[in-house]
């Protein structure tokens, strides 16, 4: 997933008190005002746009798709569920022809009925606001291709509507594994068909879903409340919810958003907890505090297109350089982040413990290796380039970033840092007018895929140039390795675990070209106040707000 802005960070203080802790049994108790809050908005509203984790934790209760991911905790939150459509697809044709039949009577929150009219012009949409993988998920469907080339003269003659049956069919270009995650994300939203075909910006899309937007101001505040028009159809896919109001509170900074969900002024916060607020946290609010594994990775971004690091053996300089144990500690300790080597996380399939950038290569990082790390930047010749290094204006990203800018020094680049706002760090290095050389940026999956990890963040056909949804922020491109990454895909759907050997060997070509540095696997922790009850962590959306409930 997507996707992200930045995360999580806590300390081993923490660590040593914090625990995972189940999920409250819920009840009926509806009503009230959730309350959140973050240091910044995230950007765009527009759900066929924003990539960020931020906006992708309350999509969901405000747009379905024909499919959706079960609103749920624990590993039922990888389910995939009907939603607009009254059950999961007849597929046929080897793989390459979904059927869907549309559910009746559901509204968009403007009253509107949905139609199949909407659902073809929502993907033909989808190429149109040039969304971020349009080009490496949604191409899959007959026609996909020209529309990525080409979006104005979009037509997507692959997506077939049949009024008399309330049927809509997506005819395939080849059988696709992971299409259904694809069309269960907010990128597969059902948009009414008059939505202008742009970013909508701080413009609220009617949706069909248990929330709408009332109020957007990314200055301040977003405001959800009940939509008018919408009635449970099915408790996994889109819930009723529990709360009547969410407001997402902007411009606090985490010091504040602390002392806020301490004081119940909030109910959970979406900033890291500051390093010297974690053993008053730990100490007094053990019982608010919950700590979640992720499939996510941090990692420092290196322009391959770009000098110094249009040279690999400059690249490969910084990979040796880092200590990633000093890393882990900025991030809160070991017990919240792992250092790792490898663009693949821990439990996602295909993964395979491998290191090769540390003293002492095999399974684990365990020191840097200056000696290595001297040796091939004096072999790239690059000792005297300027290098910036673009991160969020706040830590841990900008901490990170300070620290990245005295392994360069120490290498022979003259660097410097350019912090800036979380709201639009992500956008900004993703396009290539920027000419970013080096970012800090995070990625938490879109749903538990290899290849959302090495076919989204690195695949040529992520690479957009000059666009705000160019995910690929090395553009780095080794068609060589797109080639394995097809195959990859077309063999997981009848031989997953040799597609998963595959996509052990791909990590690893991935790794070794070292368009990225990897520097560390998080852990997820939130703090919520004491009126927060029901607490319910999603492995795929991580906190539901909607699920939670006030008292």
């Amino acid at each position: 997933m997507r996707r992200l802005a930045g995360q999580v960070a806590l300390g081993a203080c923490l660590a040593a008190t914090a625990a995972t802790v189940p999920a409250r049994a819920a009840g009926g108790h509806y009503g009230g005002t959730l309350k959140l809050v973050a240091s910044s908005a995230a950007g765009t509203l527009d759900p066929q746009v924003n990539y960020t984790l931020r906006y992708w934790q309350i999509f969901p209760m405000l747009y379905d798709g024909l499919v959706s991911f079960e609103r749920a905790g624990g590993t039922a939150a990888f389910h995939i569920v009907p939603d607009l459509a009254t059950a999961m697809p007849k597929i046929s044709d080897g793989g390459k022809t979904y059927v869907f039949t549309l559910r009746k009577g559901v509204k968009f929150s403007n009253g509107a009925p949905v139609t199949l009219t909407d659902v073809r012009a929502s993907f033909i949409r989808l190429f149109k606001v040039l969304n971020p993988n349009a080009g490496t998920w949604y191409d899959v469907i007959v026609g996909g291709r020209h529309c990525a080339s080409a979006p104005t003269t979009c037509t997507l003659p692959g997506v077939v509507i049949d009024q008399a049956k309330d049927t809509v069919t997506f005819h395939l270009r080849h059988p696709d594994a992971e299409f259904l995650d694809q069309l269960a994300v907010p990128f597969g939203a059902i948009l009414p068909a008059s939505t202008p075909d742009k970013d909508m910006g701080t413009i609220p899309i009617p949706g069909t879903g248990a929330y709408m937007i009332s109020k957007y101001d990314p200055s301040s505040k977003l405001v959800m409340v009940r939509n008018p028009y919408f009635h449970q159809w099915s408790r996994l896919a889109q819930p009723k919810g529990y709360p009547d109001r969410i407001v997402y509170r902007f411009g606090l900074t985490p010091n504040a958003q602390v002392t806020a969900v301490a004081n119940d002024q909030y109910d959970w916060m979406y900033n890291p907890i500051p390093l010297d607020r974690l053993g008053e946290v730990a100490t007094k609010y053990k019982s608010r505090l919950y700590l979640h594994s992720l499939l996510a990775l941090w990692y420092a971004t290196m322009n391959t297109r770009m000098k110094p690091f249009d040279n690999k053996d400059a690249r490969l300089a910084v990979n040796y350089a880092i200590d990633r144990a000093d890393l882990v500690k900025l991030f809160g300790g070991p017990a919240v982040a792992t250092a790792t080597c490898e663009i693949l996380p821990p439990g996602m399939p295909g993964y395979k413990p491998f290191c090769p950038f540390t003293e002492h290569p095999g399974t684990t990082w365990t020191a840097p290796d200056m000696k290595k790390a001297m040796a091939y930047m004096k072999k790239s010749g690059m000792a005297g380039q300027k290098v910036t290094i673009i991160t969020q204006n706040s830590d841990p990203s900008r901490a990170i970033g300070i620290y990245l800018q005295s392994v360069l020094d120490r290498l022979g680049f003259k660097a410097k840092v350019k912090g800036i706002s979380s709201n639009i760090q992500f956008t900004y290095i993703q396009n290539s007018n920027n000419h970013v050389q080096m970012a800090v940026t995070t990625w938490y999956q879109d749903y538990p895929a290899p290849s959302d990890f090495l076919n989204v963040l690195l695949s040529c056909k992520s690479f957009h140039p000059g666009s705000d949804n160019s995910i690929n922020i090395s553009e780095f491109c080794d068609k060589s390795i797109d080639t394995e990454m097809a195959v990859a895909e077309t063999m997981s759907i009848a031989h997953p675990k040799k597609a998963d050997v595959m996509w052990t060997k791909i990590d690893r070509e991935m790794t070794d070209q070292a368009p990225v540095a990897p520097l560390f696997t998080p852990k997820h922790v939130d703090f919520v106040s004491s009126r927060l009850h029901h607490f319910v962590f999603s492995g795929q959306t991580y906190f539901i707000p909607d699920l939670a409930w006030i008292k």
